[in-house]
């Protein structure tokens, strides 16, 4: 035990929570206001003590546990930019993003992190939100550090970049690094999915990885208003469909032989989507395919938080701690 504690809100299926305590960190507490993303928390760490509740109606005041703890992080949902969506679809985002800020006054943790969109990071679109985080922080004293990171660079067989906001309080800034890449090569779509692909007796599975060479589109969970599960836009499932992936569903379950001779493309399952975001195969996700594919397609990839997590703690730790936190392997 690090000692290292943290509160996770709009935690979600749980990628930004596992990632962080592979890097040594404890939760007291996650939050997430949608049902089934908290019958998948409680269904992978029944020793979570999660919440299910809107982040704008939590009240720090009556869950003390939360006070005065090292990290408080927050995979929250995309906000959009006022100059691409209308205005009534850009504020609920705002108001999750501008609501975690402000639980650091109530909270005061040693570090936060915000994932969200890259645009977050420098677009001109989102400067008054950047500047309402830097006001708010700043006077709180914690130092900012924009940055945006690819999950492929962490071992993700997918290109997915993210707009990170690591905040500290100032003792500790200048000793924080944003993570750097942890592979030089990166993993392929049929790297990952190959002994999935084979698992049921599909002859085609070898063939179908070495066409399937690159990583992944950005997978794109969705609105909860939309119809079924597929892989994206319409330019995503051209990319999909040249790695020989139909793009427009999901498959119940892997191919077999019963797809020997048809020249068809496949169809991918949740779990493999689920690959794709980091997960690791026993990581289970609540509900039916359609929302099983909507928590994983909108979670942050566990490797990530990883990266995030240990540089973090780095950043934290004293001399007592120095060399005993760092990043778990899984």
């Amino acid at each position: 035990m690090t000692g290292l504690r943290f509160v996770d809100v709009c935690a979600g299926a749980g990628g930004l929570a596992l990632g962080l305590e592979r890097a040594g960190f404890d939760p007291v507490l996650l939050l997430d206001n949608k049902p089934v993303a908290c019958e998948t928390l409680h269904m992978n760490r029944p020793q979570w003590d999660v919440r299910e509740m809107d982040l704008l109606d939590f009240v720090p005041d009556e869950h003390p546990q939360t006070y005065d703890v090292d990290l408080l992080s927050a995979g929250l949902p995309r906000v959009k930019s006022s100059a691409t969506a209308a205005r009534a679809e850009t504020e609920e985002e705002e108001r999750l993003l501008q609501a975690t800020v402000l639980l650091a006054y109530s909270i005061q943790p040693r570090a936060m992190i915000i994932e969200n969109v890259p645009g977050l990071v420098d677009a001109e679109a989102f400067e008054p939100l950047r500047d309402f985080v830097r006001k708010e922080l700043e006077h709180l004293g914690y130092r900012l550090h924009w940055f945006v990171l690819n999950a492929a660079d962490f071992g993700v067989p997918q290109d997915r970049k993210q707009g990170v906001l690591v905040a500290l309080k100032e003792r500790y800034s200048d000793r924080f690094r944003p993570p750097v890449r942890t592979v030089m090569e990166r993993v392929s779509v049929g790297r990952a999915l190959r002994h999935s692909m084979a698992a049921r007796g599909w002859s085609g599975a070898d063939a179908w990885a070495a066409r399937a060479i690159t990583v992944a589109p950005t997978l794109v969970g969705g609105s909860d208003n939309r119809g079924g599960a597929d892989l994206g836009p319409t330019g995503t499932k051209a990319a999909w469909a040249r790695m020989g992936v139909n793009g427009g569903a999901l498959a119940d379950e892997v191919p077999g032989p019963e797809l020997d001779s048809c020249p068809d493309m496949i169809k991918l399952t949740d779990a493999q989507a689920a690959l794709l975001q980091g997960f690791p195969p026993d990581w289970l996700f609540a509900g039916r395919k359609t929302a099983r594919y909507r928590q994983i397609g909108h979670a942050s990839p566990p490797p990530v938080g990883n990266a995030l997590g240990a540089a973090v703690a780095e950043a934290l730790r004293d001399d007592r701690t120095r060399d005993s936190v760092g990043p778990r392997v899984s």
